[in-house]
């Protein structure tokens, strides 16, 4: 089953939501800002075509990794690199190494950000794109589920 994950508008904050077309809203547990959902038989069943938050199709998928953390462990590697002679560094990229075959893929909404976990369909969706992502988040261009194309 599909999970989805919204980022309030408001805050920021994560409002995890189960998709089911009777679930019309969700509620920030922080902020109580509403958020008008449009689930589909297609989300029930776990096959991402539409976000649900903002309508829109375009989407890109990555790792399952907070990239907060990634980068506070590696200044922390980094900072013991003169007492650890470099092995702080090894020991960083091993344990990547073990994440990336390990964590599952995600689906994230370039539009609104909306998190998708155990998508069925994920292979459909294309990697992340900076220049798509540029157009959609600055110009508000819609590319309509194709990838970008020159």
């Amino acid at each position: 089953m599909m999970h989805v994950q919204i980022t309030c508008s408001q805050c920021g904050s994560g409002v995890t939501v189960a998709p089911a077309i009777t679930a019309t809203a969700a509620k920030c547990d922080i902020c109580s800002q509403v958020t008008e959902l449009k689930f589909e038989q297609a989300h029930v069943d776990s096959h991402l075509e539409d976000c649900p938050v903002c309508s829109r199709k375009d989407f890109y998928q990555q790792k399952d990794f907070n990239r907060k953390i990634g980068v506070v462990l590696f200044v922390i590697a980094a900072c013991l690199v003169p007492w650890t002679y470099g092995l702080s560094l090894l020991a960083l990229y091993l344990m990547d190494v073990f994440l990336f075959r390990k964590l599952s893929m995600i689906a994230i909404c370039y539009k609104c950000k909306t998190i998708f976990r155990n998508v069925a369909n994920i292979q459909a969706i294309p990697g992340y794109d900076h220049e798509m992502n540029d157009r959609i988040v600055y110009s508000d261009h819609d590319f309509k589920g194709k990838p970008l194309s020159h």
